[in-house]
């Protein structure tokens, strides 16, 4: 790997609210951050292979989206405006049941391809074809958290369950570190209970955490309250599946305070999906309460055919400003926490916050450069507020993620992007016709 040195940037470190460093140094060396402080604070010394002079940008850790279905970009704009079980039932699943393994390389192709040049770095997926998944992301350079999508109800339940084994076993800590897998169930209404409890079995003798949809409707909390006499939080805690080991919950809209206690306790990370959850009218995440009570909250962008894009910049901003009006107090959220939930929260929530999330000595590279000489982006009153309220994602210019830099200038270097286009515009128009046929 080469040894990469950045200069004159404005640096935003996530160490800390008051640690913004108006000219700034970084440098990057077997992957990780040497060293990052004040211009001249660097061992003179020390050579790099490459210097990028960053002036009039910032440079700032890489976006963490923290709950995906990245292949879903092939079902853009393919149904909209929906409640969320028509949605699934009559729209999604019978289209997802038509799409191939190359479907999803190429779909994750083209959301690896979206989320870099929106400056994330790291993402968690669950869905399925997850070979092809993991494929895409070692082509790419991307860092992410695989998870098999897991539905009880399904005839090929058992099937998935060994290819979530064999997905651990052949790529968890593969692709030099960047890839690591959870099992992936996908809600308790749609995993009965026995089949939770494998799951969970499965997860302990593999040493991996969950990833699972929780609360995300009223619809759910309904029937698993007619099923079971309980909320989906204290359902799953029954069920023994908060203990012992990782878990994140996707979206948990409809918590009661006990169901917040429960998530305190179990130390629950919650992947909260504001966009996706606005666009399905699922309601709002108590994501304040969550906060006070000390739960770790990321962002996800959701798949983008319920977003439908995966952009972390307008996600931090739709979270601000939908929790200040659904409050009425503007100063819930405040723009340094939104950040924080988008990139160090967002690690920690996947476990990885000891190595990214923060640029700092000893991290994994992982980091983004944002164009500040932009007319929406002056004057600089406040560069943090600047990024959730006024940023765009075409404003990021350059993303290093693992020390290795993937694009530059806005330009991808790890792919093709007009051949993953076009792959990705083919693959759709032979999932439709299928689809037609299968009628």
């Amino acid at each position: 790997m080469s040894k990469i040195l950045i200069k004159n940037a404005v640096i935003l470190p996530m160490t800390g609210r008051e640690n913004l460093i108006e000219k700034g140094e970084i440098a990057i060396q077997d992957g990780k951050i040497l060293h990052s402080g004040p211009t001249g604070s660097l061992t003179q010394d020390w050579q790099a292979d490459e210097t990028i002079d960053a002036t009039g940008q910032l440079a700032m850790p890489g976006f963490i989206n923290c709950h995906t279905h990245a292949a879903m970009t092939l079902l853009r704009s393919y149904a909209d405006d929906l409640p969320l079980m028509e949605w699934l039932s009559e729209k999604i699943w019978p289209i997802e049941d038509q799409l191939t393994g190359e479907d999803v390389y190429w779909g994750t192709m083209l959301s690896i391809a979206e989320m870099i040049k929106s400056g994330t770095t790291t993402f968690l997926d669950m869905y399925f074809f997850m070979d092809q998944v993991a494929k895409a992301v070692e082509d790419s350079g991307i860092r992410a958290v695989l998870s098999r999508g897991l539905i009880g109800f399904n005839p090929n339940a058992e099937t998935a369950l060994i290819e979530s084994r064999e997905l651990v076993e052949q790529y968890n800590g593969k692709a030099d570190g960047r890839l690591s897998v959870v099992l992936g169930p996908h809600a308790p209404y749609t995993c009965p209970p026995d089949f939770l409890r494998k799951v969970v079995a499965l997860a302990d003798e593999l040493g991996v955490g969950i990833h699972i949809h929780v609360a995300e409707t009223k619809t759910e909390v309904e029937g698993i309250a007619k099923d079971y006499g309980k909320t989906p939080t204290q359902h799953l805690n029954e069920l023994g599946l908060l203990d012992g080991r990782r878990v994140i919950a996707a979206h948990c809209v409809h918590m009661t305070q006990e169901d917040l206690e429960i998530f305190q306790t179990k130390q629950v990370g919650v992947a909260h999906n504001p966009e996706s959850n606005m666009k399905l009218a699922s309601g709002i995440a108590p994501v304040p309460k969550m906060l006070e009570l000390g739960i770790s909250v990321g962002l996800g962008t959701d798949g983008a055919s319920s977003n439908n894009n995966l952009d972390m910049l307008q996600e931090m901003r739709s979270a601000a400003l939908l929790h200040k009006v659904n409050t009425g107090d503007p100063t819930v959220l405040p723009a340094h926490q939104a950040v924080e939930l988008a990139t160090v929260n967002g690690a920690r929530v996947l476990g990885l916050e000891q190595e990214v999330g923060v640029l700092k000595e000893g991290y994994k590279a992982d980091l983004i450069l944002i164009d500040l000489e932009q007319p929406h982006l002056y004057p600089r009153h406040d560069v943090v507020a600047n990024v959730v309220y006024a940023a765009q994602a075409a404003d990021v210019r350059t993303v290093i993620i693992n020390g290795q830099t993937v694009m530059k200038d806005r330009n991808l270097l790890t792919m093709d992007e007009a051949k993953v286009l076009a792959e990705a515009q083919r693959c759709t128009e032979a999932l439709l016709a299928r689809s037609q046929n299968k009628k």
